[in-house]
């Protein structure tokens, strides 16, 4: 009895109710009509798979089973022979491909009601997810676990809804990969970007050239063996890995081993910092391209997706202007400057690609009216650069606004819409060619540690905008929900809630962490790219300090916006002033009792600064709450405390202190 409610409060936490129209699902389906009464979950519940496919579909029904036994804690017997009540069924209409591609029917429908559920889908790529809605559905009440009735008809706005992970800048272990891919199955991302070469790192095995991998990637890459595993769970999962090989800049990993496809002679080493180098294949010699193209069938071999990404991008041509042989070369073929280099360059690999059966993918540097209109450009420029491409006939793929490494909130990323922004102006039969999106998770301060909290949950915000209809943009609605699927997520392995913690723990030397959580939970990273610009940085710089721990969005200071903004609405309303005293004291006080630790704590002693900030932040909201409360005018004190609140906006330890802004706020409210 004790164990169950244990059990029962912490579904209770997880909030296990109906909450709105849309529940808690995400990404929130085409259609939901809520009916009455539940489907009891108890040990009875067993999955049924009719139809065609019925065994890969059963292996996933299977895996959505362990989850839910995992989540609930019961253990499911066998199905019956013939069962009737409390059953799942599955009916597949049509047979799937081995792995998905693009544009494949990827609905499905739902029905429950309190006999059974019925899971209706075109294929097995449909079933895999409705199986991730169905468990989304799952509920703790008076009456016990159960499904509540509904009918979900859905399918996806977009057919390409995808996540990169570099892997190249550092490292990414398969264990990392596979539970990032499932993650991406639990909110119905389908595209596995995988950035597999860069300038730091050439991370899978080529039997054919082996000193690729060899003396590219320090014995940190993927074997072919398990790169086929990749794709294999991936496709078991609905979703596609496109490989991205970055030519013809971003190469100097390939030069180690082979430097005769560079532009200038070597030697060459692996580069140990980040940013945009010289190094730049060699478009001018044959060989060149005979060595790609053994490369690239080599890769088909692994990769069966029908589109291969070159990269392309932020090819800077100084080693080509300093080429006699690229001068040359250009005189002779007719080309004016270095673009129209790199567009020769990528015509010879689109037809190389097109020997392969494979059609090319790269950034928005590739697009070029003498390229076929069969590629397809991904925008890191913004809604411009998409629209150029569709208008000139190509299709493209969103991933500006999308990019992780920027340390943006999910409310940032869930406004940004692959068919609205600024300067996409498109004609109704062009808006089709824009495929979808892609978040990125560039690697240049993400480790195996850490890469969890700077994907996850914010990810899930990206992947029901390109999922969901348009007009599903309630932020405070999917934050509701984005908190729920969190915890969800963390039920599936992801680590970004327990990474948290044990980075903290270590920091403090292994002592108690909620004076050092309490300030931490109201940070966040600086923006953009303005790491570099603080201290330097090299591939082998630990990414052990706050500043890699704190989370990229604080959650805390989110919600004391909302609590000013709320008191700021209604004063008068019982308990909201008092609610925000009491942070603001928590916050006043915490130093006090932090200092102990930072002060004996090497990789904190940079924190001191900010503590203290945190200090006095806090005085000056209370302040202006007092002022507001009391009735009291701040009269000349209002411009030294703005003053004071401005200062304090400068980051230190590479962190912002994101309770200012609602500070500010309680500071003009202030009489």
């Amino acid at each position: 009895m004790r164990k169950f409610l244990v059990t029962l409060l912490t579904f209770a936490c997880l909030g296990f109710v109906k909450a709105s129209e849309t529940g808690f699902l995400m990404p929130v389906p085409q259609s939901v009509s809520w009916g009455q009464g539940f489907l009891q979950i108890d040990s009875s519940f067993a999955i049924v798979v009719e139809g065609v496919d019925s065994g890969r579909s059963s292996h996933a029904a299977a895996r959505i089973l362990a989850r839910l036994s995992k989540e609930t804690g019961i253990r499911f017997s066998p199905p019956p022979a013939k069962p009737n009540a409390g059953v799942l069924r599955i009916a597949v209409r049509n047979p799937a491909p081995l792995t998905p591609v693009l544009g494949i029917d990827e609905s499905y429908s739902i029905a429950v009601n309190g006999q059974g559920a019925m899971l209706t889908a075109g294929n097995f790529f449909g079933v895999v997810h409705g199986l991730e809605t169905f468990l989304q559905l799952l509920r703790l009440d008076s009456s016990g676990f159960n499904i509540p009735a509904v009918t979900i008809k859905d399918e996806p706005r977009f057919p390409w809804r995808g996540l990169l992970v570099d892997v190249c800048r550092h490292w990414i272990p398969m264990d990392v990969l596979k539970r990032t891919i499932d993650g991406m199955a639990a909110v119905k991302l389908n595209v596995l970007h995988w950035h597999l070469s860069e300038d730091q790192g050439f991370r899978i095995e080529s039997k054919r050239f082996p000193r690729l991998h060899s003396f590219g990637s320090d014995g940190l890459y993927y074997s072919q063996d398990q790169a086929r595993e990749v794709v294999a769970y991936a496709a078991e999962r609905g979703i596609r890995v496109i490989p991205e090989f970055d030519m013809p800049g971003h190469t100097t990993s390939w030069f180690v081993g082979y430097p005769e496809l560079a532009s200038s002679p070597g030697p060459y080493s692996i580069q140990r910092t980040w940013g945009v180098f010289d190094p730049a294949m060699d478009p001018t010699r044959e060989e060149v391209y005979e060595f790609l193209d053994g490369f690239i069938e080599e890769m088909t071999q692994i990769f069966p997706d029908p589109f291969f990404h070159i990269g392309g991008d932020e090819v800077n041509g100084k080693q080509w202007d300093s080429s006699a042989a690229v001068a040359k070369f250009k005189h002779n073929n007719s080309l004016k400057d270095n673009h129209d280099i790199q567009v020769y360059f990528n015509k010879r690999v689109s037809g190389i690609l097109k020997r392969h059966k494979r059609r090319m993918v790269g950034w928005d540097e590739i697009l070029h009216p003498e390229l076929p209109n069969n590629i397809v450009v991904q925008s890191w420029r913004g809604h411009k650069a998409l629209a150029a491409t569709v208008q000139q006939g190509s299709e493209g793929i969103l991933s500006w606004g999308y990019y992780l490494d920027h340390m943006r909130p999910a409310s940032y990323h869930y406004g940004i819409d692959p068919l609205a922004g600024d300067g996409l102006e498109l004609a109704v039969d062009q808006r089709s060619q824009v495929l979808g999106g892609e978040a990125c998770m560039w690697a240049e301060f993400v480790t195996e540690e850490n890469i969890d909290s700077r994907i996850w949950p914010r990810t899930a915000a990206i992947a029901e905008r390109l999922w969901s209809p348009s007009d599903v943009a309630d932020v405070e609605d999917m934050y509701r929900r984005l908190a729920h699927v969190s915890k969800r997520l963390a039920w599936l392995g992801l680590t970004h809630i327990a990474s948290y913690n044990k980075m903290l723990e270590r920091l403090t030397g292994y002592r108690e962490i909620n004076t050092l959580k309490t300030l931490s939970d109201v940070l966040e990273p600086v923006k953009f790219y303005e790491r570099p610009h603080t201290r330097k940085y090299t591939q082998q710089t630990p990414l052990n300090r706050l500043v890699d721990a704190t989370r990229p969005e604080s959650n805390a200071a989110r919600e004391f916006a909302e609590l000013v903004e709320s008191y700021l609405m209604n004063p008068t309303l019982e308990g909201r002033a008092k609610a925000l005293r009491l942070r603001l004291i928590q916050w006043r006080e915490n130093d006090k009792k932090l200092q102990p630790i930072l002060s004996t704590s090497p990789l904190l002693a940079e924190v001191i600064p900010l503590s203290r900030k945190l200090t006095r932040v806090s005085q000056i909201g209370l302040d202006a709450l007092n002022a507001m409360e009391e009735g009291s005018p701040l009269g000349d004190r209002r411009k030294g405390l703005a003053k004071a609140l401005s200062e304090e906006q400068t980051p230190a330890a590479e962190l912002l202190l994101m309770i200012i802004p609602p500070i500010q706020t309680l500071l003009n409210a202030a009489p």
